[in-house]
């Protein structure tokens, strides 16, 4: 039971008891993130464009849980959550924000209900909801950004094989010279050139070829367009249920 709590429990998982404890003793931002980054082993005069960005994320987060008031088992435990989420994020770069998203809310409430040993209550509901908030707010609306940052860019190179056109003899009936002997230099001759064979096939052939990918350049824009458009609907949709409790708060305070 105690190597299961383990496994599903999440804040020793990058941050142990002795990291927490140089993290809280930070006091300002720029000291907390060079701590941060000797927890992590990254140099500070050799980082390259992707550490600054995953310590910045990071620090960020950390700061938030300071605001919270978060525990240390609390604090690694959401650090870790956001890097296993980032993890899932880069392991693709194909867009994948959906199966993140899924991956994020199931550790999340594996941490905030009691329900032994598939899960434990290490969060509080606010807390857990403010945690989903930040996340929410920062990380998913960024990350298009973060795919492209921390993952390879796909490209799509074509190549091209007419069938039915003769091959060009220009370069099978040249004939190697023997060394020593020059070149015999003959006058150009003013002659209208013939135009070659296939000639217009292979200019037919080009006009559809070009036809067909502007269609298709259209087609993948329109479907882009359609999928960042449900990706936001989406987002505000998760975003609402917050509202009600923030507005519960405020009323609560006014009493």
């Amino acid at each position: 039971m105690i190597s299961l709590f383990f496994s599903l429990c999440h804040w020793r998982k990058y941050l142990d008891f002795h990291a927490m404890d140089l993290l809280e003793r930070a006091d300002t931002a720029e000291e907390l993130r060079e701590v941060l980054a000797g927890q992590l082993g990254m140099q500070s005069q050799e980082r390259s464009m992707k550490e600054a960005v995953f310590l910045d994320m990071l620090c960020h987060a950390l700061l938030f849980c300071r605001q919270q008031g978060f525990s240390r088992e609390q604090t690694s435990a959401a650090c870790a959550l956001l890097q296993d989420t980032h993890k899932a994020c880069i392991a693709t770069p194909l867009g994948n924000v959906e199966e993140c998203y899924s991956l994020f809310t199931h550790l999340l409430f594996c941490h905030g209900v009691r329900r032994p040993p598939f899960s434990i209550d290490l969060f509080e509901k606010e807390q857990l909801l403010s945690l989903a908030d930040y996340v929410l707010n920062t990380y998913f609306r960024h990350f298009k950004l973060y795919k492209y940052v921390f993952t390879p860019q796909v490209r799509l190179d074509l190549s091209l094989d007419y069938v039915g056109l003769p091959p060009d003899e220009s370069l099978d009936g040249e004939e190697e010279e023997p060394a020593g002997t020059e070149p015999e230099v003959t006058p150009p001759l003013l002659e209208e050139p013939e135009p070659e064979p296939g000639s217009a096939l292979r200019d037919y052939i080009s006009a559809q070829l070009s036809r067909e990918l502007g269609q298709l350049r259209l087609a993948v824009e329109e479907r882009l367009q359609t999928g960042e458009e449900q990706l936001n609907a989406r987002l505000a949709a998760l975003e609402q249920p917050a509202l009600p409790l923030t507005a519960a708060r405020g009323k609560g305070k006014a009493k």
